[in-house]
């Protein structure tokens, strides 16, 4: 296992980080970065003994937080922001059929099981709708909850 950030390296957190427990003073849940947030490195360690953990200092928020390796790239790496990220519940704008068979109908709800950050042009996802993973670019998807949506806005 070779860490891929040295201490002072800045990198960008790649999923929104949300509280696992073991942020004092919020809730489990709770959103604690927002994805794009970038910060440096000032720590970095292992969980598990399988995963390299790197404390990152999230200066403009002033919050040192615990990231995983695979959610954390470099500064200057390209970055593709996404409006939906891995677990979202989203729903289908369009109907979408593979030969001629109708897999989610317009209004459908499906779950973003990856996002494609390296894909040329516009944003798409792996959507998994019931029986079939489909790749859907993100103008094709709105949220299923619209207070999610609300949220989303606000942070």
């Amino acid at each position: 296992m070779r860490p891929e950030f040295e201490i002072g390296d800045e990198v960008r957190v790649t999923r929104n980080v949300r509280n696992d427990g073991t942020f004092p003073g919020m809730n489990t849940g709770t959103l604690i970065m927002r994805r794009g947030s970038t910060g440096t490195v000032v720590d970095r360690g292992t969980f598990l003994q399988d995963q390299i953990i790197y404390t990152v200092h999230f200066l403009g928020d002033d919050r040192v937080v615990g990231c995983r390796e695979e959610e954390l790239i470099a500064i200057d790496a390209p970055w593709n922001p996404s409006k939906f990220e891995f677990r979202d519940k989203v729903v289908a704008l369009k109907t979408f059929a593979v030969n001629g068979e109708i897999i989610a109908e317009a209004g459908d709800e499906g779950e973003i099981l990856m996002v494609l950050r390296e894909t040329e042009g516009e944003m798409a996802y792996h959507v998994r709708f019931p029986g079939h993973t489909l790749q859907i670019l993100e103008s094709r998807l709105d949220w299923a909850d619209p207070e999610q949506a609300k949220l989303e806005e606000m942070t």
